[in-house]
């Protein structure tokens, strides 16, 4: 059975993907890999290569999906298969990379509770009933990991390097998902990396904003079984 990589996004943890992993570590061998210890997405992915399984599938959402298309870059033959979640495989646009530098600063000054809270928590969901509950488990995570891991989150999206030419060269089993009221990674981005990766399945979640894995768990953990039986 190939093994699933899972890679949560900015300032998240394994618990991104409780209900998923819930549903499927019966079937299947599942990691969770930290992406916080480096500043580049190129030393994020090889740090994730150097203890992953010699071939393996993964699923990354956001800046997860964004260190899943490097290690696809890196090493391309040893990914069996690849799901992109509420990503983007673009580089940065300028306005912002111009917003990084003050979130950094407000970060050392000891003011990660507040950066979360005002300009990153608000753009994460959707309206819904357990949006309060899924903000609240978002803030835990993130003082959990705690100001250096932002820091060196926001480094290494705000120098990224732009992904389409590597999608377009997979060939593998690929799911490309996100939630339909996504603000931060829209609809149009997934449709772009579907059409990088025409074998792919796309699949719109409804009712969900950035975090489907949370909003709508058991659609989400659906379009993963149904890009798993193919790989």
């Amino acid at each position: 059975m190939t093994p699933l990589i899972l890679l949560p996004g900015m300032m998240c943890d394994v618990r991104l993907f409780t209900p998923q992993i819930d549903a499927l570590s019966g079937k299947y061998p599942i990691l969770s890999a930290p992406i916080g210890g480096q500043d580049t997405m190129q030393a994020l992915a090889a740090e994730v290569l150097a203890y992953a399984p010699d071939r393996f599938a993964m699923a990354g959402l956001s800046m997860g999906g964004i260190v899943a298309m490097e290690i696809l870059r890196q090493a391309p033959d040893r990914v069996a298969g690849l799901a992109l979640m509420d990503t983007n495989p673009l580089a940065e646009l300028d306005e912002v990379k111009a917003r990084r530098g003050p979130q950094i600063n407000a970060v050392e000054r000891g003011n990660l509770r507040k950066v979360m809270a005002e300009e990153m928590k608000p753009n994460y969901l959707t309206d819904g009933p357990r949006r309060d509950a899924i903000l609240g488990l978002c803030m835990d995570m993130a003082m959990d990991l705690g100001p250096d891991v932002f820091i060196n989150q926001s480094k290494a999206l705000r120098d990224r390097p732009e992904q389409s030419n590597t999608l377009r060269d997979f060939t593998g089993a690929a799911l490309v998902l996100c939630g339909r009221d996504d603000a931060l990674c829209p609809v149009s981005r997934h449709e772009l990396m579907h059409e990088l990766m025409p074998q792919s399945r796309l699949e719109i979640i409804e009712n969900a904003g950035h975090l489907p894995t949370l909003e709508q768990p058991q659609q989400t953990t659906a379009a993963l079984t149904c890009w798993l039986e193919t790989i």
